[in-house]
């Protein structure tokens, strides 16, 4: 189990999130809660069962069931299941967090994108994106949504809502005294 540390950490997962997170966020210790955990070293296979709840720094992950898989330390791929299964990081440089909500959440290290599948919503303040599925391709800053989740078959699970605020004013500039005069 001496490497459970390192597959515990989710140091991928949590390094290459969804969002540009705070860069403290990285050197903050994770803290990851569940009513039961099932450890495989040699499958390469950690699952957290029941309220999980990951933090690190200002990352907040929720979810019924997080199953991790890995080897020699190495994040390859977790899974985050709920109902639903939440998400929520503050970016750096942005007043306000970055918030994401599905029925599963998929990391997958080597292409570098996170798959949110199952009545998927992404939002930031009173922006919102939502669509049966949304994919984000880490490297590229690509969103990528449509289709439907696998199992779904209702009318209209295909279509992307989005709804964008206007941007808030800018308040006029002040006049300036003539020169010369206070």
């Amino acid at each position: 189990m001496r490497r459970l540390a390192a597959l515990c950490g989710l140091g991928l997962l949590l390094v290459s999130s969804p969002a540009p997170a705070l860069r403290s966020d990285r050197d903050q210790p994770v803290l990851l809660d569940a009513d039961q955990a099932t450890l495989s070293e040699r499958r390469g296979v950690s699952v957290y069962r029941g309220h999980v709840v990951v933090r690190q720094g200002t990352l907040r992950i929720t979810g019924d069931v997080l199953t991790l898989y890995g080897h020699g330390g190495h994040i390859e791929r977790a899974v985050v299941e709920g109902r639903p299964a939440t998400f929520r990081q503050r970016p750096d440089g942005k007043p306000e967090d970055v918030r994401a909500r599905a029925r599963r959440m998929v990391y997958e290290a080597a292409r570098r994108r996170v798959i949110l599948t199952g009545e998927a919503v992404v939002w930031q303040g009173g922006d919102v994106f939502r669509s049966a599925r949304i994919v984000y391709d880490i490297d590229q800053d690509r969103v990528q949504a449509g289709g439907t989740a696998k199992g779904s078959a209702s009318p209209g699970d295909g279509r992307v809502h989005i709804l964008l605020q206007p941007p808030a004013p800018h308040p006029p500039a002040q006049a300036r005294p003539p020169a010369g005069k206070p």
